[in-house]
């Protein structure tokens, strides 16, 4: 807890009124990578409490459409649609095509990890389930020529996973923000021009 509250980047997102200090990875991914681009429509999946869907808001601006859903609630922002439901069940998709209403989405983020129990056998698996789901979510809902930053932990399943990842997608870079604890074993995939298998 405490290296939580003595974190710079912590300390910053208060500071500057963003939700979490998630948002300072994401802004540097968006520095180097380009990803989020005015008029995009953005789907955030895991995006609870909401650091990332206020730099996409942010970027897309008032032409685009950003659209966050996590199975936890997520106080109301502003030029933002939020779904609270499991990505994977038919009542949150249906939300899901309600809020995008026939349009494609060019852009998929994906912050999501699991609830870590601290037993490597356990929680590796488990993130890398839900990398393979952000990744099914994009083969479903995903423009041609669109993009993908996605967290995925470096351990068993990661190199299959980034070879499944690079087939779809025209350009893919591994990417470790210095927002990200230098101790952490997460790393971002951020990829574009996405072609379907």
């Amino acid at each position: 807890m405490r290296r939580h509250v003595n974190d710079a980047y912590v300390q910053r997102s208060k500071r500057e009124g963003y939700r979490s200090r998630a948002a300072y990875k994401l802004l540097e991914l968006q520095q180097k990578d380009r990803m989020l681009k005015p008029g995009q429509v953005v789907v955030d999946l895991g995006a609870a409490p909401g650091g990332w869907l206020q730099v996409a808001e942010q970027i897309v601006g008032p032409d685009g459409h950003v659209i966050g859903i996590d199975l936890l609630p997520i106080e109301p922002l502003a030029g933002v649609e939020l779904i609270q439901g499991d990505f994977r069940e038919e009542t949150a998709l249906q939300a899901l095509e309600k809020a995008l209403g026939g349009r494609g989405v060019d852009l998929v983020l994906s912050d999501m990890a699991p609830n870590v129990s601290g037993v490597a056998a356990v929680d590796q698996p488990r993130a890398m389930y839900l990398c393979e789901l952000a990744l099914d979510f994009c083969d479903r809902r995903l423009l041609p020529g669109g993009g993908f930053v996605c967290k995925v932990f470096q351990g068993e399943g990661f190199d299959g996973w980034l070879r499944d990842a690079k087939r779809r997608f025209k350009r893919a870079a591994v990417r470790k923000p210095k927002a990200s604890r230098p101790d952490s074993r997460e790393v971002y995939l951020v990829a574009g021009n996405y072609q379907s298998v």
